[in-house]
């Protein structure tokens, strides 16, 4: 990982530890963090080059006004951050929607990712996934996704219909071939034996979403289970849920978001999808970023005991997920 590059970075990455714990950013520093940018990672097995933190489309949609959207998802470009998470059933659309009409003008500038939700009831199969595709691009204003994920895989049953005759995977071969999709990969928070049960199939996914965190550094985390099988398949690794969902365990004083931040980044992953509703978190998030320095296995490991058994910092492991339930959002 590139190093920072004076002395100001590392003032300003502490600066960020500072504002995990509830402080206000600085003047300065916010002033500061407009000349840093996030670093790229590489997609895989692909030479394709990403951000290494992305900008989360749910939380996007909780700005209080779509221009005020289009401002942090145009403050992200400047930063470095163009990628730009979103899923089909985002606040019934409004997700797709806002983030299409920020992005007029810029989608070239950005590494543009949205998820089919043939898990939603009444929602399965090839048509219905390739219905959703339509609709998606419509509501983002482009000809074609980077890179479409199927959403959340919360079963056994669901983890293996998406491969059955007439199921979502014939969509993604479809939209491929047809240019409406580059990449392909899938998501879920529930269980890492179900991404295994996925993975096992040995199909040539491109990226794999998932919680990993310092609470899921656990024997029956993500992290310990679902990682090393990506890297062996040169599967593109996507960080999510940094806090643990809700940023409650940053409230409680646990840990500082910088922390949380920097343990997710010191990781083998691809990119960090961070839910930003307000150009503060964008600074602060990407400030972060731009600043990164890897801990060391000492410091992780030291992070991880202060963390160790503290379940109630996972309660997506629990959710009866809704993404239209604004409960479930997170902020990092």
């Amino acid at each position: 990982m590139n190093q920072p590059a004076n002395h100001n970075r590392r003032t300003f990455l502490k600066t960020v530890g500072m504002a995990g714990t509830g402080l206000a950013l600085s003047r300065a520093a916010l002033a500061e963090s407009a000349t840093l940018r996030a670093p790229k990672r590489k997609l895989g097995r692909h030479a394709e080059m990403v951000s290494s933190l992305g900008l989360g489309g749910f939380t996007l949609a909780e700005a209080k006004t779509i221009e005020d959207a289009t401002r942090i998802a145009h403050a992200a470009i400047d930063h470095g951050v163009t990628f730009f998470d979103n899923a089909w059933e985002y606040h019934d659309g409004r997700g797709e929607e806002w983030m299409g009409k920020a992005l007029a003008g810029k989608r070239d500038q950005v590494f543009l990712m949205t998820k089919v939700c043939t898990h939603l009831p009444g929602q399965q199969g090839k048509d219905k996934a390739l219905a959703m595709l339509e609709q998606s691009l419509t509501r983002l204003k482009t000809d074609h996704l980077d890179l479409w994920q199927v959403h959340q895989i919360g079963s056994e049953a669901e983890a293996d219909s998406i491969f059955m005759s007439g199921g979502v995977m014939e969509a993604i071969e479809q939209a491929r071939q047809q240019g409406k999709i580059r990449y392909c990969g899938f998501t879920g928070h529930l269980d890492p034996k179900l991404h295994l049960r996925v993975l096992a199939h040995k199909y040539p996914f491109d990226t794999v979403q998932m919680p990993l965190s310092v609470f899921d550094a656990h024997a029956n985390g993500f992290q310990k289970l679902v990682l090393p099988e990506l890297l062996k398949q040169g599967i593109a690794p996507l960080a999510m849920k940094s806090l643990g969902g809700n940023g409650k365990s940053v409230k409680d004083g646990v840990v500082t978001a910088a922390e949380a931040l920097r343990y997710t980044l010191s990781l083998p992953v691809t990119t960090l999808i961070s839910g930003i509703d307000s150009l503060a978190w964008l600074k602060q998030n990407a400030g972060a970023a731009a600043a990164f320095q890897p801990y060391t296995s000492i410091e992780m490991a030291a992070l991880e005991q202060r963390c160790a058994d503290l379940k109630q910092y996972e309660p997506y492991r629990q959710w009866a997920y809704l993404d239209g339930d604004a409960q479930y959002r997170d902020m990092a």
